[in-house]
């Protein structure tokens, strides 16, 4: 690897907000309850005046506070690394490049906009957040930023992944949040999903519905959310802003900009600030990587739905598989979710960016590859992005032509061993989601007056 490095004077002192870009219209989040365009005050009583403004606003330069900067430098810049000895194994003229966010301290990019909501919601004298959690990257990242800001937290824990990683919940534990498997019976939503199915593994979904039920209860207590949202998109932009430095500073650009999605955060805060040089013109490729076993991008339809299963969200216009469906359960536990993010939802639906959806053993098969070339074990999730940078690395020697490729290697998986330790005993299997199976969820797809 040739490592790229930035010193602690280039980390970024704004977010870049790509909706001040957009050639169109971003549909507006609507209340359920009324059918009308979300107003300010009624997302109040989930989260602090600062982040609400942050979520609506136009504005391309967002400031970024000195305080959140300041706990940034633990492990800002991050690196950015040129993969050589993947190049070489491939045989391929491609040149591949990686941003790396497993460098954080809670080893994934969700610190980035962990650190910004603790800091929002401590300076309005929120005491208490609640959030969920698939995988457990984004839960042990805001526990660890909530221990920075002295404030309690709360992380429902999507149940397949409270099982399957442990150790990922010993670390929230460590940074001293309270985390239960979700459903859980803490909660109005957990229960009912219990009542209808005691084993159920859990979904993102569900999780979410607990901890916007548990916020919403108290009013000592706000909600946090790991990705969706704009002002989470928001905060990871700062992985595409150092990464264009770094790429400066190797004398390149890319032809094609991959990450992986579930949510879209991870894929957005490498992706928008490139796509802001397409939007001008710039010729470049943009490529989100879903699972196959929840194709939300690639097999789901574009329209309002809830953002949790109990349908206690406002309404997105996004793409959705549909908010009742229940995912398998797939290592990628932060892929695991119905919808996608409406900013990488409307940009897909425009044509400016790509969505390829992959099976998890090709995936597991493309990390081995990599960590064994690299040194790096990555996060499953992270690993959607890999196989696609190496297939298009391939497709680069077969054709004979060079391409510049960059990827975001979003976190690593020293929590996820028992996954590999699954596909390394030839025990992982592929799952695609039946057709039908979508069909059924869509079919509870809320109604909304005057939208298609």
């Amino acid at each position: 690897m040739v490592k790229y490095l930035l010193s602690e004077e280039d980390l970024p002192r704004s977010w870049y907000n790509i909706v001040a870009d957009l050639p169109f219209e971003l549909p507006p989040p609507m209340h359920p309850a009324t059918g009308q365009p979300l107003q300010p005050e009624d997302l109040a009583p989930l989260f602090p005046a600062a982040l609400i403004e942050q979520e609506l606003t136009t504005e391309r330069e967002i400031e970024i506070a000195e305080e959140v900067r300041e706990v940034y430098r633990l492990w800002r810049p991050t690196p950015l690394y040129r993969a050589r000895r993947l190049e070489k194994a491939l045989g391929t003229p491609a040149r591949i490049y990686c941003k790396y966010e497993g460098a954080s301290p809670a080893g994934s990019h969700k610190l980035n906009t962990a650190v910004a909501q603790a800091f929002y919601n401590k300076a309005e004298g929120v005491r208490r957040l609640t959030t969920e959690t698939g995988a457990g990257q984004w839960g042990s990242a805001l526990a660890m930023a909530c221990a920075f800001f002295d404030l309690e937290c709360k992380v429902y824990m999507v149940k397949v992944s409270y099982h399957q990683k442990p150790y990922r919940r010993v670390l929230m534990e460590t940074w001293g949040a309270q985390v239960v498997p979700s459903p859980s019976p803490d909660t109005q939503a957990g229960r009912a999903v219990l009542a209808e199915n005691p084993d159920s593994p859990g979904s993102l979904g569900i999780a979410i519905s607990e901890a916007v039920e548990d916020a919403a209860g108290r009013d000592d207590t706000k909600y946090s959310l790991g990705s969706v949202l704009n002002h989470v998109l928001l905060h990871q932009t700062v992985i595409g802003l150092e990464a264009k430095k770094q790429l400066e500073l190797a004398g390149d650009y890319p032809d094609v900009v991959i990450a992986s999605v579930g949510g879209g955060s991870n894929f957005a805060g490498l992706a928008f600030p490139f796509l802001a040089d397409k939007l001008r013109g710039r010729n470049l490729r943009v490529i989100a990587v879903e699972p196959e076993a929840c194709p939300s991008l690639t097999r789901g339809v574009y329209t309002y739905d809830f953002g949790d299963t109990a349908g206690m969200t406002p309404l997105l216009k996004m793409h959705t598989l549909g908010h009742s469906f229940l995912p398998p359960g797939i290592h990628a536990g932060g892929l695991r979710y119905h919808g996608v993010s409406p900013l990488v939802s409307v940009l897909y639906e425009n044509g400016l960016i790509e969505a390829r959806a992959e099976p998890q053993t090709a995936v597991f098969k493309a990390a081995v590859e990599f960590a064994r070339c690299e040194g790096i074990v990555p996060a499953p999730e992270s690993a959607h992005a890999i196989k696609v940078a190496m297939d298009l690395a391939v497709e680069a020697r077969e054709t004979g032509r060079s391409q510049v490729i960059l990827f975001n290697l979003s976190g690593h998986g020293h929590f996820d061993l028992g996954a590999y330790e699954q596909y390394l005993a030839g025990k992982l299997q592929d799952y695609t989601y039946p057709r039908e199976f979508v069909e059924e969820a869509l079919k509870d797809r809320p109604r909304v007056p005057n939208t298609p």
